[in-house]
């Protein structure tokens, strides 16, 4: 089975996917963790961002895999190197959306997600998984929550990484992601026709999850 979630930076997506992967013991696969791995090679190489040829080059010659640990957590390796804590920076945040809205970065990125997806069950989260990268999932998610929400949880992600970044740069940085996101001609983001809408903004990550998992075995 094919889970496929959907939805803005901040609303939870993420999270909501590894836990419901734990407890359906399925492989979770964070697609956004993919494009912040090529993000951190683009720099680490300093390749300049609007060098789409060369962007386009590194994905098609990196190798980036998705494993899950023994308690849960994913592990992200770039060229068999580990990076799941150097993608979390945020200088890969900044650049992460004008990468991915690439439409070459997209295909390649796609190919891989469907590689790791087809084989076995898998829980997915990203921007277009439910209506680009597997439309005929068994079930889709677009999981959503207010802006102001949105802010303040990956403004408390950001200060839980030890990183010191005003509220109101994490509010600018969102709403410039949404707009990218959102807006890109490649694969932007929105709701599949055929995908449950679910509102976290009033809920904690416990009753999602429950939700969530209401709709799947319902």
């Amino acid at each position: 089975m094919i889970i496929a979630i959907d939805g803005p930076a901040g609303a939870g997506k993420s999270t909501v996917a590894k836990l419901l992967a734990e407890k359906l013991k399925f492989l979770y696969i964070d697609t956004g963790a993919m494009y912040r791995a090529l993000t951190l090679k683009v720099l680490e190489t300093n390749t300049d961002i609007a060098n789409t040829a060369k962007i386009i080059e590194l994905a098609a010659n990196s190798s980036i895999s998705l494993s899950n640990n023994p308690d849960g957590t994913l592990k992200v390796l770039l060229d068999g190197r580990e990076v799941t804590s150097d993608i979390r920076q945020p200088r890969i945040t900044q650049f992460v959306s004008e990468i991915a809205k690439i439409k070459e970065v997209r295909e390649v990125m796609v190919e891989l997600q469907r590689k790791l997806g087809s084989q076995g069950n898998a829980v997915l989260d990203g921007r277009d998984i439910g209506t680009v990268v597997f439309p005929g999932a068994e079930k889709k998610f677009y999981i959503d929550a207010q802006f102001k929400e949105r802010v303040r949880r990956r403004h408390k992600e950001s200060k839980e990484l030890g990183q010191r970044l005003a509220f109101e740069d994490v509010s600018a940085d969102l709403a410039n992601r949404d707009k990218i996101d959102s807006e890109r001609a490649v694969a932007p983001l929105k709701q599949a026709d055929d995908a449950v809408y679910v509102d976290t903004t009033r809920l904690n990550i416990e009753e999602v999850v429950s939700k969530v998992l209401g709709f799947i075995n319902g």
